[in-house]
């Protein structure tokens, strides 16, 4: 299953980003991992917000905010282009929670990790990529 972690400066966000980034984000997520927009799905979507204390994150040049995103999903859930494609979504995300423009993309990284398969495990058991393309399929056939 997906899960997307933000990392950001305490007030990086404005406020109204702050209350919907982590919903966002996941959205974004499930989109392109290509996941059913079922209540299941969406509830096994799971998004966090870590904010740093002031002074946490720097850069040599500047004390400007960077962020963070961290993306876990299973192995071979993401073709290329839907890599690509999640990456410049969860760009513009970021951004926009944070009231910022395309001029300031360089200062949101996105880091995609794929989890091996056999290597995740919910509910007491280990789950297999098949294991939810075939549970999305059959989500899809009652939606």
């Amino acid at each position: 299953m997906p899960m997307i972690r933000l990392t950001a400066p305490a007030g990086a966000l404005t406020e109204p980003g702050r209350q919907s980034i982590q919903r966002d984000l996941a959205a974004v997520l499930l989109r392109w991992e290509g996941a059913p927009d079922t209540a299941f799905f969406r509830a096994q979507a799971w998004s966090y917000l870590v904010e740093l204390p002031e002074g946490a994150q720097i850069t040599v040049e500047d004390d400007a905010p960077r962020f963070l995103v961290e993306v876990t999903v299973p192995q071979g859930a993401l073709s290329e282009r839907r890599r690509a494609g999640l990456v410049e979504e969860a760009t513009e995300t970021v951004l926009a929670a944070a009231g910022l423009d395309r001029g300031d993309a360089l200062r949101v990284w996105v880091l995609v990790r794929e989890q091996p398969d056999g290597t995740w495990g919910a509910g007491g058991s280990v789950i297999r990529h098949a294991d939810l393309v075939a549970l999305a399929k059959g989500q899809r056939a009652d939606a």
